[in-house]
């Protein structure tokens, strides 16, 4: 009985495999993936290798590792709802709730290994501060962009190249290991390291450094090394049974050394050094065979590997994943001059602090002279409204765990969406519920749209959880749940709708409805938070770039923000006005794309602060 329960929760994972002429081989997403699931040895996972088609070549080479189960299964046989994302992905027993995604499914196998063993702590420790590492969706974050596609895919290019340039995303992580680390509590260590400076220079301190000499013939380690490996309980950070000098207690934050980086994201071993490993293992394996004197112009990523082989398990995971560590890459003085600093220059440049001064009253001038003004289209079906006393009470919001003016006030919203997206939809669409959240929107569309399939794609686990809960409590069974980043969901759809998505997330969704052809209702939110990001700029239209600057359509965002009902009327006027400039920008930037789109109120305007609605269909 017990392993039939164990079949049914049973996870399956699906992993990309690449077919070149007659030898398969990992994308580097795989092989990470492979590589975290041998550190964890973890034996609940059921993991498949993809395959364009039914090809059985992949048995010649065994390159997974040694201690897991792995199978094949071709890419027209992958479950519905896997086949709209990319890979790598991981799909629940039910068949309804997909993860996609290199970090999304990577944090998930990290704590699906401690439930399973709540003694493997140290695999939990892998979320690093606060369980948020690679948290943050690569669309919007630098540094998950960095780690989880763009050095991946810059290694990937390498490797048919390896004559080519040194990538310059691997030169920007050299960078970034040379910049100092803080940590939360860092106080502490800072000022250990401030007496240990002081006592070298005093001659004290030489029975620690005789200790750990011994214990390292090559090299003591560095404070900030030894706080890493206790950590890991691999051995003790330097006792201090005696207080620090006053000296040294009484030194301000400024005084104190910095500390330098240990593994990637400062002093702890992170799933970040996990995603990086076979990465940069790969590349320097495959540069140390056509110019291994350019390995030492990376002295901080050398550094960091031979430091990952300190790591207790990554050496029996590498074992087992086939990963072979290269041993000559200890750093002596001849090599250090081999090749200046100045070569691990990066052309990356940061994106400038904008000030603003003044309001917006310039900018909004300075538009209604080139002839653009805020304007709303008349609501497509103001008096349409949801009978939520008809419907189960877990469709309502009002369910939630939410006052009775809010749930009331989110009836009103779902009232304008709903009302919009139920006169364009048609018998057998696809609708995604897009940054869907706790999902009061795509139940409601799940439910009184039987013959539509609905889709709800959030990054949050949580609050998708909760989605699926009060789905089942429901029966529904047109409805599918996708925690990813949206750059991971690639199905086709008819209709995407989002209940304010914040800041960027509007462009974002709104490109990607672009890209599927689909129809869109968005009720943007967080006009703040928007800012240039890799793969979105503003001023999003022609019509808007020919007449004001980023920093001018900057002032537009913020002020949009300033509509809350506290306000004074006149002040809320005015952030009204700037949403509809907001807005009206990203309606255009959508008619460049042959759509039809127009900004719309809410009704009535005050269901919410943020009460503008962009729709949008194709032409």
């Amino acid at each position: 009985m017990k392993d039939t329960e164990n079949a049914k929760n049973t996870e399956e994972y699906f992993l990309d495999i690449a077919l070149h002429h007659e030898d398969p081989a990992p994308p580097l997403h795989t092989s990470i993936v492979l590589f975290l699931m041998s550190y964890c040895d973890c034996k609940s996972f059921k993991t498949f290798l993809v395959t364009p088609e039914d090809d059985h070549r992949i048995s010649k080479k065994v390159f997974f590792p040694s201690n897991l189960e792995v199978s094949t299964i071709s890419r027209k046989d992958l479950p519905g709802i896997v086949r709209k994302c990319r890979l790598p992905a991981v799909i629940e027993a039910s068949g309804a709730f997909c993860r996609a995604g290199l970090a999304v499914v990577l944090r998930h196998i990290i704590q699906k290994t401690h439930v399973a063993d709540p003694s493997r702590k140290d695999v939990l420790e892998l979320l690093g501060f606060k369980k948020t590492c690679l948290k943050a969706c690569a669309e919007v974050s630098q540094w998950t962009r960095l780690c989880e596609i763009s050095i991946p895919l810059a290694v990937e290019t390498f490797l048919k190249d390896p004559s080519a340039a040194i990538p310059s995303e691997v030169l920007q992580l050299e960078r970034k290991l040379g910049e100092s680390v803080r940590v939360h509590n860092d106080d502490k260590i800072r000022r250990q390291k401030m007496q240990q400076m002081k006592s070298a220079e005093t001659g004290e301190g030489k029975e620690w450094r005789k200790e750990t000499a011994q214990r390292n013939p090559q090299k003591p380690p560095s404070l900030e090394l030894a706080a890493a490996l206790s950590k890991l309980s691999i051995q003790d950070l330097p006792s201090k049974s005696a207080r620090e000098p006053a000296h040294i207690r009484k030194a301000k934050a400024a005084e104190l050394p910095s500390l330098e980086h240990v593994f990637a994201e400062g002093l702890y071993f992170t799933l970040t050094d996990v995603v990086l490993l076979p990465c940069i293992h790969q590349f320097l394996v495959a540069l140390h065979k056509v110019s291994p004197e350019k390995i030492y112009g990376l002295p901080l990523i050398l550094g960091w590997y031979e430091r990952i082989l300190q790591v207790q398990g990554v050496k029996k995971a590498a074992a087992a994943s086939n990963i072979t560590f290269l041993q000559f890459l200890h750093m002596d003085s001849q090599h250090q001059e081999l090749l200046p600093s100045s070569s691990i220059e990066t052309e990356e440049k940061e994106i400038p602090e904008v000030h603003f001064l003044g309001g917006p009253r310039p900018t909004m001038t300075k538009l209604k002279d080139h002839g653009v003004e805020a304007v709303f289209s008349p609501h497509p079906c103001p008096s349409q409204t949801i009978d939520w006393g008809s419907l189960p009470a877990a469709v309502s919001p009002a369910e939630g765990k939410m006052s009775s003016d809010r749930a009331l006030r989110k009836q009103q919203q779902l009232n304008n969406l709903l009302s919009v997206v139920t006169n364009m939809a048609r018998p057998g669409d696809t609708i995604v519920d897009f940054c869907s959240g706790g999902g009061h929107v795509g139940i409601v569309l799940a439910y009184t749209l039987p013959s539509c399939q609905i889709i709800l794609i959030e990054s949050k686990e949580e609050s998708l959880m909760r989605a699926r809960d009060r789905s089942n409590g429901l029966g529904l069974t047109n409805i599918w749940f996708v925690q990813a980043n949206l750059d991971y969901f690639t199905g086709s759809f008819n209709i995407g709708v989002a209940l304010h998505a914040c800041g960027v997330a509007t462009d974002m969704v709104i490109e990607h409805c672009i890209a599927a052809r689909a129809a869109f209702v968005i009720c943007p939110c967080c006009y703040g938070f928007i800012q240039n990001t890799v793969k979105t700029t503003f001023p999003r239209s022609c019509r808007f770039q020919n007449v004001l600057s980023y920093k001018e359509h900057m002032v537009l965002c913020r002020f949009a923000d300033q509509t809350a009902v506290q306000l004074p009327a006149e002040r809320r006027q005015i952030g009204k006005n700037c949403m509809g400039l907001v807005d009206l920008d990203r309606a255009w930037a959508a008619e460049q794309h042959g759509y039809k789109a127009k900004v719309i109120s809410m009704e009535p305007e005050s269901c919410s602060p943020k009460n503008n609605m962009i729709v949008g269909c194709p032409n």
